[in-house]
């Protein structure tokens, strides 16, 4: 790509065209979208030898936005991060990290715009808290490191812990440790795998909160996870990796273009010949009687076909128990797209 046209995607781009089609998605809450681009990656690949570790992953990420990174173990997301991170060269593609191109010459003005909390924390165990961040700080060369640390170490609710052994820390407040490390650059973009990886679920909701506080002061966040949930509760908008990217967007988004829309009707006493009132309602496309005794019926407007359907039935003398919208969850979603065990196909 060249400078002109690196110029002309950072000023003319926007997340926010993929962002306002609709409402986030609860409990994340926007009031604007991000209107300048954190990320550019087009066509990124990067291979070991004959080993493919990802191929042809393209997607953007705006200042501000929670992006997801999912897929089965071995598709590349680590890799990924570390070839974003300028800890590995890319194969082929190009990217802009935080409006500069990734190339070898500009790895350390990259980095000093961005940090990565990797899965495996790497603090120094007989070293305390404070004295973890002290190393680091230094590294980073920052001028004021003792306000910095205490900044940081109150970002993540760990002020009265700096005078702890690391070792003598849970996985958990380790993790919060780490998170507190990795921001104490202030980066513009914060790379986050696996951060709740082995975590128990106190634990992993404590990490949830620290990076819902980070997102709602506006800070760049690329998460990868196993955890589904996780995804679909944090981020903006996820891609689905496997080897390659699936499909970026919000889980809504994603719902509504591999899943059709539906209604899932429970029905008590069923007098009339449900078999024919279904049939002849046009909002109805096609229906099937689940194994549970529900009804989900396939339809192009559930605002639409819920009054018409709720109709007929009371009309037939039918006892409703309930109508609703049937909604995919982002496993599902997941499950349609990632179907193979990388990781263990390439054994």
């Amino acid at each position: 790509m060249t400078p002109k046209k690196v110029s002309e995607r950072l000023k003319g781009a926007s997340v926010a065209q993929s962002l306002a089609s609709g409402a986030v998605p609860p409990p994340l809450k926007r009031s604007e979208p991000p209107k300048e681009l954190a990320l550019v990656v087009e066509h990124l690949g990067k291979r070991f030898g004959d080993r493919v570790a990802f191929d042809d992953v393209s997607f953007e990420v705006g200042y501000g936005e929670v992006f997801g990174f999912l897929g089965p173990n071995g598709a590349g997301k680590t890799t990924t991060v570390r070839t974003l991170g300028t800890l590995l060269a890319p194969t082929s593609g190009s990217a802009i990290i935080a409006g500069i191109p990734l190339t070898t010459k500009n790895g350390a003005d990259i980095r000093k715009l961005i940090s990565i909390m990797p899965e495996s924390p790497g603090l120094y165990q007989r070293l305390t808290v404070g004295e973890n961040l002290e190393c680091f700080a230094g590294l980073y060369g920052l001028v004021d490191a003792k306000a910095r640390i205490d900044e940081v170490l109150r970002s993540v609710n760990l002020t009265e812990r700096g005078s702890d052994l690391c070792g003598s820390l849970s996985k958990g407040l380790r993790q919060r440790v780490a998170l507190a490390r990795s921001l104490l650059n202030d980066p513009k973009i914060l790379f986050l795998d696996e951060p709740t990886s082995g975590l128990d679920p106190v634990a992993t909701r404590d990490v949830h909160e620290l990076i819902a506080s980070l997102r709602e002061r506006g800070v760049t966040i690329f998460l990868t996870t196993h955890r589904l949930e996780e995804a679909e509760r944090l981020c903006h908008r996820v891609a689905i990796l496997n080897t390659t990217v699936a499909l970026v967007g919000r889980v809504d988004e994603l719902r509504q273009k591999l899943f059709t829309k539906s209604l899932e009707v429970r029905i008590g006493a069923a007098p009339g010949d449900l078999v024919q009132l279904f049939d002849r309602l046009p909002e109805v496309k096609a229906w099937v009687k689940q194994p549970s005794g529900s009804y989900m019926l396939t339809v192009t407007d559930p605002d639409l076909a819920a009054p018409a359907v709720a109709r007929a039935l009371v009309n037939s003398g039918a006892d409703i128990l309930s109508i609703a919208e049937s909604h995919h969850s982002l496993e599902e979603v997941y499950l349609e797209l990632v179907e193979e065990d990388v990781e263990a196909k390439r054994r």
